[in-house]
Protein backbone atom coordinates (compact mmCIF):
# COMPACT_ATOMS: atom_id res chain seq x y z
CA UNK A 1 0.00 0.00 0.00
CA UNK A 2 2.66 2.73 0.94
CA UNK A 3 4.59 1.53 -2.16
CA UNK A 4 1.36 2.11 -4.52
CA UNK A 5 1.17 5.54 -2.92
CA UNK A 6 4.50 6.24 -3.17
CA UNK A 7 4.63 5.76 -7.23
CA UNK A 8 1.29 7.90 -7.17
CA UNK A 9 2.93 10.78 -5.12
CA UNK A 10 6.47 10.28 -8.03
CA UNK A 11 3.94 10.06 -11.19
CA UNK A 12 2.50 12.77 -9.53
CA UNK A 13 5.62 14.96 -9.33
CA UNK A 14 6.71 14.40 -12.41
CA UNK A 15 3.56 15.59 -14.24
CA UNK A 16 3.99 18.92 -12.23
CA UNK A 17 7.88 19.21 -13.04
CA UNK A 18 6.67 18.64 -17.02
CA UNK A 19 4.54 21.45 -16.81
CA UNK A 20 6.63 23.96 -15.25
CA UNK A 21 9.24 23.03 -17.64
CA UNK A 22 7.32 23.30 -20.91
CA UNK A 23 7.36 26.75 -22.16
CA UNK A 24 6.89 27.75 -25.67
CA UNK A 25 9.11 30.17 -27.27
CA UNK A 26 8.22 32.55 -29.98
CA UNK A 27 9.48 35.53 -31.84
CA UNK A 28 7.85 38.42 -33.20
CA UNK A 29 9.72 41.04 -35.01
CA UNK A 30 8.19 44.53 -35.19
CA UNK A 31 8.95 47.24 -38.48
CA UNK A 32 7.88 50.66 -37.22
CA UNK A 33 7.91 54.16 -38.61
CA UNK A 34 8.33 53.04 -41.70
CA UNK A 35 8.86 55.13 -45.03
CA UNK A 36 7.32 54.46 -48.49
CA UNK A 37 8.54 56.45 -51.77
CA UNK A 38 5.18 56.21 -53.39
CA UNK A 39 2.32 57.09 -50.67
CA UNK A 40 2.48 59.29 -47.66
CA UNK A 41 1.16 57.47 -44.55
CA UNK A 42 0.63 58.96 -41.05
CA UNK A 43 1.37 55.53 -39.46
CA UNK A 44 2.90 52.28 -41.44
CA UNK A 45 4.04 49.18 -39.17
CA UNK A 46 4.53 45.51 -40.15
CA UNK A 47 4.04 42.81 -37.14
CA UNK A 48 5.54 39.11 -38.61
CA UNK A 49 4.65 36.57 -35.60
CA UNK A 50 6.84 33.90 -36.43
CA UNK A 51 5.00 31.07 -34.50
CA UNK A 52 1.54 31.38 -35.93
CA UNK A 53 2.64 32.69 -39.90
CA UNK A 54 1.40 35.72 -39.68
CA UNK A 55 1.94 38.92 -41.27
CA UNK A 56 0.00 42.34 -39.42
CA UNK A 57 0.38 45.63 -41.01
CA UNK A 58 -1.35 48.51 -39.53
CA UNK A 59 -1.71 52.20 -41.81
CA UNK A 60 -3.27 54.96 -41.54
CA UNK A 61 -2.82 57.17 -44.68
CA UNK A 62 -1.83 60.51 -44.81
CA UNK A 63 -4.46 63.06 -46.61
CA UNK A 64 -2.89 63.07 -49.92
CA UNK A 65 -1.94 59.86 -50.35
CA UNK A 66 -5.54 58.69 -48.70
CA UNK A 67 -7.60 61.07 -51.67
CA UNK A 68 -5.33 59.55 -54.35
CA UNK A 69 -6.67 56.45 -53.77
CA UNK A 70 -9.92 57.63 -52.74
CA UNK A 71 -10.91 58.59 -56.27
CA UNK A 72 -10.23 55.67 -57.84
CA UNK A 73 -11.74 53.02 -55.26
CA UNK A 74 -14.70 53.66 -52.70
CA UNK A 75 -13.36 50.95 -50.67
CA UNK A 76 -10.41 52.50 -49.67
CA UNK A 77 -10.06 53.45 -45.42
CA UNK A 78 -7.63 56.14 -44.30
CA UNK A 79 -7.08 53.77 -41.12
CA UNK A 80 -6.72 49.85 -41.91
CA UNK A 81 -5.10 46.58 -40.76
CA UNK A 82 -4.31 43.37 -43.10
CA UNK A 83 -3.15 40.11 -42.41
CA UNK A 84 -1.46 37.84 -44.36
CA UNK A 85 0.11 34.39 -44.08
CA UNK A 86 3.81 34.19 -44.28
CA UNK A 87 6.00 31.56 -45.20
CA UNK A 88 9.81 31.08 -44.82
CA UNK A 89 12.02 30.34 -48.09
CA UNK A 90 15.67 30.62 -48.52
CA UNK A 91 16.25 33.05 -45.47
CA UNK A 92 13.52 34.98 -46.61
CA UNK A 93 9.49 35.34 -45.40
CA UNK A 94 6.96 36.00 -47.95
CA UNK A 95 3.45 36.90 -47.90
CA UNK A 96 1.01 34.49 -49.20
CA UNK A 97 0.44 35.67 -53.00
CA UNK A 98 -1.90 38.49 -53.73
CA UNK A 99 -3.58 38.48 -57.02
CA UNK A 100 -4.22 35.86 -59.89
CA UNK A 101 -2.08 32.68 -61.22
CA UNK A 102 -0.52 35.14 -64.08
CA UNK A 103 -0.30 38.22 -61.93
CA UNK A 104 0.37 38.31 -58.14
CA UNK A 105 2.26 40.39 -55.54
CA UNK A 106 4.17 38.89 -52.18
CA UNK A 107 5.58 41.30 -49.83
CA UNK A 108 9.08 40.14 -48.88
CA UNK A 109 11.15 40.03 -45.15
CA UNK A 110 14.26 39.13 -43.54
CA UNK A 111 15.09 38.80 -40.09
CA UNK A 112 16.98 42.32 -39.01
CA UNK A 113 16.21 44.07 -41.65
CA UNK A 114 14.47 47.62 -42.03
CA UNK A 115 13.86 46.98 -45.65
CA UNK A 116 10.50 45.81 -47.03
CA UNK A 117 10.41 44.48 -50.88
CA UNK A 118 7.51 43.44 -52.80
CA UNK A 119 8.19 40.82 -55.31
CA UNK A 120 5.53 41.17 -58.40
CA UNK A 121 5.01 38.29 -61.03
CA UNK A 122 3.42 38.77 -64.30
CA UNK A 123 3.66 35.99 -66.55
CA UNK A 124 6.05 34.13 -64.58
CA UNK A 125 8.60 37.44 -65.22
CA UNK A 126 9.79 38.36 -61.54
CA UNK A 127 10.66 41.63 -60.72
CA UNK A 128 11.90 42.55 -57.04
CA UNK A 129 12.29 46.42 -55.49
CA UNK A 130 11.69 48.42 -52.19
CA UNK A 131 8.55 49.04 -50.96
CA UNK A 132 9.44 50.67 -47.19
CA UNK A 133 12.45 51.56 -45.19
CA UNK A 134 11.93 50.83 -41.48
CA UNK A 135 13.29 53.00 -39.32
CA UNK A 136 13.10 50.30 -36.30
CA UNK A 137 13.42 46.56 -36.33
CA UNK A 138 12.54 44.95 -33.26
CA UNK A 139 12.34 41.12 -32.28
CA UNK A 140 10.40 40.34 -29.28
CA UNK A 141 10.76 36.28 -27.19
CA UNK A 142 7.56 35.83 -26.34
CA UNK A 143 6.63 33.24 -23.72
CA UNK A 144 4.06 31.22 -22.88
Amino acid sequence: MIQNNSSKIILLLLLVNINFYTYAYSEVMILSKCINSRDGFIKNEYIIDFEKSLMIRNYIYDNKTYKKYKITDLSIKKKNSIEHFIYEDKGFFLTDKIGYPQFFTQLIFEKNNKIVQIKTVINNEVGISKLSTCKKVEIFEKES
